[in-house]
């Protein structure tokens, strides 16, 4: 499922600080031990995020920037997962810099970090606070 097609199926929940958590896409929608892309309304303006999905590795969802700034161009989504020293990575499929999933930080380049927001499974939903 495209970004735009994610876009139509979002719905918003207001919580405190003009924060608000937002339904992305479903259980269904994801791609296990891969990242889609979604759009995200963020307090800055809209933004694309790319979801990863990790069954069984102990937090299973992580959402990060889809913008790669190294090839300037959104396609994190599309990087390879894996591991490295214990930590769960994505390269990207560009200049393969490695992310840490769980904080953004390039391995390569420790001035470079990608944002993340917090996500969660709701049921069968998929929601991450903007």
């Amino acid at each position: 499922m495209t970004a735009t097609a994610l876009k139509k199926e979002m719905d918003m929940v207001d919580v405190q600080n003009s924060q608000a958590w937002q339904k992305v896409c479903s259980k269904a929608d994801l791609v296990e031990f891969s990242g889609v892309a979604a759009w995200l309304e963020t307090t800055e303006g809209p933004a694309q995020v790319a979801i990863f999905y990790l069954p069984g590795k102990g937090d299973e969802l992580y959402a990060l920037d889809h913008f790669d700034p190294f090839s300037n161009a959104n396609v994190i989504a599309r990087g390879i997962v894996g591991d490295i020293k214990g930590a769960a990575v994505v390269a990207s499929p560009i200049y393969k810099q490695h992310f840490r999933l769980d904080d953004g930080q390039c391995l390569e380049d420790e001035e470079v970090k990608l944002r993340t927001w917090k996500i969660a499974f709701k049921g069968d939903e998929v929601w991450i606070e903007g």
